[in-house]
Parts: C-alpha cells; structure tokens; sequence
C-alpha cells in the first residue's frame, strides 16, 4: 500500500515537473519573440537621434553585377531616402543595400542614384563608376514591392537614371565581410541575369518577371542591349553598346 502511495505521488510529481519545464520552455520562447520584434521599426522611433535611418521611403529589389566579373551576381535589396542637391535637376536617392529582405540581413554595401542630367555633368573619370537602369527597368527585373503594380508607374521616372554602388561585403556567403570593396554593376541585356535567379526572387514576392517585361511596354521602348562592361574602366551606356546611344522605339 505504502509503496503503490509512493509510485502515485512520484507519478504526480513527474507530471507536475514536465508541466512546469514546458511552462518554462514557452515563457522563454514567448520572451525571446518579443525581444526580437523590440528591435523592429517600434525601437527605431523611440531612438532620439534615428531621423536619418527615418527618413527612408523606398524600398526597391533588384540583381548587382561585379563589375569586374560579370558572372558574380547578388540580389539586391534597397532601402533608400532622399536627399536635394544644390544643382539643377539634383534629386539624389541614397540606399543602403542588404541581401534579404528578412532579418537578419547582411548590409552588402550602398547605393547612391541620380538623375541623367546630372550625371552628364560628371567629370570623364568618375562617370566609369556609374551604371545604367535603363534595362533593368524595361525588362521587369528592378521592382518596388510596396507598390501594388511593383512599381510599374513610379519607376519609368527612373529611366534614365544612373547608380553608383560598392559592396563593402563582397561576398555574401562568408560570415564576415571580407576583402576590398566591390564595384558593382547592372544588367544591361537578356541573359546577363540567370533564369535560375530571377524565378528564385519572383516566387519570394509571387510575381513574373516575364509579365512585368511585358507591362513595361508601355513606355513605349525596346529592350536595351548593351553587353557587359570589358574592363571596370569602361564607360556605362543605357541603350545599345555601339552607336548613338539612344533609346529604339517599339514598333
């Protein structure tokens, strides 16, 4: 009798300890998901000093080639404010550039945008920095998310636009960054961005590549054409690599 009262209560004991373990274990995980959401946008506004980090309106995903290897491509996630030049025709978008857009995500680098007015008035030397959007616009493969048509209207203001991008993190599969800053690049014709990669990033967000290609027509222009830069001290174009460079008119 003794004994069997003993096996009971050991029973009920062991219940009683494996109830209060995942009591604990859930208490623990409950506090480990609310620190990590305290680190989200609701942290950022209470910082007194965060009117920088604040200011940033775009989001913007696209692919960056290496510049001095075109087969090294990255997708590219922007975030990006804005900032008036003392210039005409001075608007000038800053972004910073990650690898994901979940968190956390590697900070690969920065992004700086502007106008093709003012990038005509750029000295020789600095414009070998520089890369078109022309294609990747036309071609459905830079998009903006947020915006229910992925930035069909917004972005043909972009057009002619031109972005100066280093990855301070080269490569995004090693833990740290590692090595010099990268000179990144864009695409400038059909298969210098992989099948493979721009379905990868079109299941992420749902959509076509190919029907954004095919939306964009309305800006009324072919496909640019422009083959991969040579050398990193080649100059960029947005439309064709020889000739005028000039946009060609859909038929």
């Amino acid at each position: 009798m003794f004994r069997h009262s003993c096996k009971t209560m050991m029973n009920k004991m062991l219940a009683v300890g494996v109830v209060v373990v995942i009591g604990l274990m859930f208490i623990s995980t409950k506090g480990v998901a609310a620190e990590k959401e305290s680190h989200g946008v609701d942290n950022v506004n209470k910082l007194k000093y965060a009117d920088p980090v604040k200011d940033i309106h775009l989001y913007l995903c696209a692919f960056h080639i290496a510049k001095n290897n075109p087969n090294f491509t990255v997708e590219a996630h922007h975030y990006c404010s804005m900032r008036n030049l003392n210039i005409q025709g001075g608007d000038l978008h800053q972004c910073i550039i990650y690898d994901s857009k979940e968190a956390p995500a590697r900070l690969l680098g920065i992004e700086y945008i502007i106008s093709n007015e003012t990038y005509q008035k750029l000295p020789a030397e600095e414009k070998k920095y520089w890369h078109p959007h022309a294609y990747e616009i036309i071609a459905g493969q830079l998009i903006v998310p947020d915006l229910s048509d992925m930035g069909d209207k917004a972005l043909e203001g972009f057009m002619t636009s031109w972005g100066k991008t280093f990855h301070t993190w080269p490569d995004p599969s090693t833990e740290i960054p590692l090595g010099e800053p990268l000179l990144m690049w864009s695409a400038g014709a059909d298969g210098q961005i992989s099948k493979e990669t721009l379905d990868k990033r079109d299941k992420q967000f749902g959509i076509s590549t190919e029907k954004l290609r095919e939306r964009r027509k309305i800006y009324g222009y072919q496909v640019p054409k422009v083959e991969v830069p040579k050398s990193v001290d080649e100059i960029g174009r947005q439309w064709t690599s020889k000739g005028p460079d000039k946009p060609e008119k859909l038929k």
